[in-house]
């Protein structure tokens, strides 16, 4: 029997690049929007060691079931053989995050 697919899924939010797992990832309804959904945690209290981004990503997303993402917010969708770890980086720590280009400015 086939298992369902796994995504890690990157995207910014309010200066911060998270990195979460999930099961479906789709074009949302909402146009513009990528939509996320059946978020996948490791099960708490599986070691001895709690892993304090993991907990904060759990509560931070315990109510949603599904996220929609604007389109411009998402850096990354990877289809993975097994979770990973789940992070919270500042956006501007070095990574390689190109953004969209913008239109030029009005000259007033």
């Amino acid at each position: 029997m086939r298992t369902k697919k796994l995504y890690k899924v990157t995207f910014l939010h309010l200066g911060k690049s998270y990195e979460l797992y999930a099961r479906h990832v789709a074009s949302s309804a909402l146009w513009g929007f990528t939509e996320v959904g059946e978020l996948v945690f490791e099960a708490a209290g599986e070691g001895l060691l709690v892993d304090p981004t993991e907990e904060r990503l759990r509560e931070e997303f315990k109510d949603i079931r599904v996220l929609h993402l604007p389109m411009q917010a998402v850096i990354r969708i990877e289809e993975v053989e097994r979770l990973g770890s789940l992070a919270i980086r500042d956006a501007g720590d070095g990574q390689k995050v190109t953004p969209l280009p913008l239109p030029p400015r009005p000259r007033h």
